[in-house]
């Protein structure tokens, strides 16, 4: 039986060998969720890229570029990281060059480390997340984008919402895996009450963040799409 382990946060991930493994990238708040989004609107792929400056060069190769730090869009880009910018239907069939503070670090890192496979995981597309690490048949691993290397509480629950979803079919023996199915299970009932308790949701009230980005992140299932890491862009 495959096996399936969670990672709470990047600065973890040389702790664990990922060759061969598929590893799923965890930032509900917002990273994951808005590729999500960007790849239901029907965007047709998204560079990750390291950092800022990198990701102005694209915009010469007729590129859209987002970047986002500190949870704040950056001046002089178009789009930030929130997934209601990327509802756009403007969007449809352009390619968008993309950074942010938590996410794409997590991704670049989980290259690095030639995992077998790497895919975007959110609330967002949940059931199809799960049908897919199915398919795959692969020791999974969940790997947290976290906040700056820290835990972060919304990702976790997320990790445990679908360790809780696949322990019949992947044997568990990681104890992180344990205590987020653990989370999970005591909180299924009031999952976005939880997250609004977070260090992250705190931090765009103090930002004063006009849209309700915690609500639309935490939907079920809002898409079918998976994101994957194909080459060096992220495809639907």
């Amino acid at each position: 039986m495959k096996s399936i382990e969670v990672v709470y946060t990047p600065k973890l991930l040389p702790l664990y060998d990922l060759n061969g493994k598929l590893v799923v990238v965890i930032d509900i708040l917002r990273a994951s969720s808005t590729l999500c989004v960007a790849f239901e609107t029907g965007v047709n792929k998204i560079l990750p890229v390291s950092n800022t400056e990198e990701c102005k060069m694209f915009r010469d190769f007729d590129f859209l570029i987002a970047a986002e730090r500190n949870a704040i869009k950056l001046p002089d880009f178009d789009m930030g990281n929130s997934p209601f910018e990327f509802q756009n239907p403007l969007l449809v069939g352009k390619n968008i060059a993309f950074t942010t503070t938590n996410g794409t670090k997590a991704l670049k890192m989980a290259k690095v480390q030639n995992a077998a496979e790497i895919v975007i995981g959110s609330f967002l597309n949940f059931s199809a997340l799960c049908s897919y690490i199915l398919s795959q048949n692969l020791d999974t691993v969940l790997l947290c984008a976290g906040w700056k290397d820290k835990y972060s509480l919304e990702d976790s629950l997320f990790a445990g919402a679908v360790a809780n979803e696949l322990s019949a079919q992947f044997a568990i023996n990681d104890d992180a895996c344990l205590a987020a199915i653990d989370l999970f299970q005591n909180h299924a009932n009031h999952t976005e009450e939880l997250i609004r308790k977070s260090s992250h949701a705190k931090r765009f009230q103090l930002l004063h963040v006009q849209t309700d980005d915690v609500a639309f992140c935490m939907q079920r299932d809002y898409t079918n799409k998976v994101p994957k890491l194909v080459g060096e862009y992220l495809i639907a």
